[in-house]
C-alpha cells in the first residue's frame, strides 16, 4: 500500500522533470532563430551594439534592402534549379524503388550500396574534376549545371526512401491489379503511386530542403548569372564590414520558400515519414 502511494507521486515527478528539460533544451534550439528574427527587424547600429539591445523599434528596412538589392534573380535560379532537380529525382527514383523493392533485380543489396557510397564520398574531394569537366564543357555560370549536379546529389536518398515505401504495399494489392488485367505501367500508375503518395512527398520535400540550401556547388560553379540564394546571403558580407541585420533579413526571406511548402505538405508529410513505422 505505501509502495503505491510514493510510487503515483514519485512517477509524476520524473514527467515533469523531463517534461521540464525537454522544454528547456527546445528553447534552447530554438533561441538562435528567434535572435535571428529579432535582429531582422533592427537597425544596422542596433544589430551590432554591445551589450545587445532588448527593447527597439521593429523595422522593414532591412527586408526592403534585400528585396531591392536584386534577390529576385538568386530566387529564380534556386527555383529553378530546386523545381527542376526534384522533378527529374522523382521521375528517376520511382521506377528505380519500384525495381529494388516490388520488382527486386538480382544482388539488389549491392545495387543499394553503391547508390547509397556515393554520399560517402566528400564533395569536396569531386569539385575539382566537375569544375574541370564544366569548364571544357563551357557550362561553367550555367543553372542547368546545378540541376544535374543537385538530381545527382537527391538521387540516392530518394531511391532509398522510396524503396521502403514501396515496400510497405500489400502483396495482395498487386495481385488483384494482375487479375484485373492491369499491366506494368497501370499498375504503378493506378495503383501504386496513390498508395505511396504521401511518402513520395515526404522525399520531395527533402529533395528540396537539400537542394535549396545547397552552397558549395553553388560557391565553385557559378558566379553571377547562375548564384542561388545562398550565395545573395554571402553577399551581405563585404569588405565594408558584416551587416547583421541585412543578413539576418536575407537569411529569414531564404527560409520563408522552405517553410511554406514544409507547412503545406505537412500532412503529407507525417504519413510519408510514419509509414512502415507500425506493423
Amino acid at each position: 500500500m505505501s509502495a503505491q502511494t510514493y510510487t503515483g507521486p514519485r512517477r509524476r515527478g520524473v514527467g515533469v522533470a523531463l517534461t521540464t528539460v525537454t522544454w528547456l533544451l527546445a528553447l534552447a534550439f530554438f533561441f538562435p532563430v528567434l535572435w535571428l528574427a529579432m535582429t531582422a527587424f533592427k537597425q544596422e547600429n542596433q544589430a551590432s551594439s554591445s551589450p545587445p539591445t532588448w527593447v527597439f523599434t521593429p523595422t522593414l528596412d532591412q527586408f526592403r534592402a534585400v528585396i531591392e538589392g536584386g534577390s529576385a534573380v538568386y530566387v529564380g535560379n534556386s527555383a529553378i534549379a530546386t523545381g527542376v532537380s526534384t522533378l527529374l529525382v522523382l521521375l528517376l527514383g520511382i521506377p528505380a524503388s519500384y525495381a529494388l523493392s516490388i520488382r527486386p533485380v538480382k544482388r539488389v543489396s549491392d545495387v543499394l550500396f553503391f547508390f547509397i557510397s556515393t554520399k560517402m564520398l566528400p564533395v569536396v574531394a569531386v569539385i575539382v574534376p566537375i569544375y574541370v569537366i564544366a569548364g571544357q564543357l563551357r557550362v561553367l555560370d550555367n543553372i542547368w549545371t546545378l540541376v544535374v549536379l543537385y538530381t545527382a546529389m537527391n538521387l540516392p536518398i530518394a531511391v532509398w526512401m522510396m524503396r521502403s515505401f514501396f515496400q510497405e504495399i500489400p502483396v495482395e494489392v498487386l495481385e488483384a491489379a494482375s487479375m484485373d488485367g492491369a499491366g506494368l505501367m497501370r499498375t504503378l500508375r493506378s495503383v501504386l503511386l496513390p498508395m505511396v503518395a504521401p511518402g513520395i512527398a515526404a522525399t520531395a520535400l527533402i529533395c528540396v530542403i537539400f537542394a535549396w540550401n545547397e552552397f558549395f556547388f553553388a560557391l565553385n560553379l557559378t558566379a553571377s548569372r547562375a548564384a542561388t540564394v545562398p550565395l545573395f546571403i554571402t553577399s551581405t558580407m563585404t569588405s565594408e564590414g558584416l551587416f547583421l541585420a541585412r543578413l539576418s533579413a536575407a537569411a529569414i526571406l531564404a527560409s520563408l520558400p522552405v517553410i511554406l511548402a514544409g507547412w503545406i505538405a505537412q500532412k503529407q508529410l507525417v504519413r510519408g515519414l510514419s509509414m512502415g513505422a507500425i506493423k
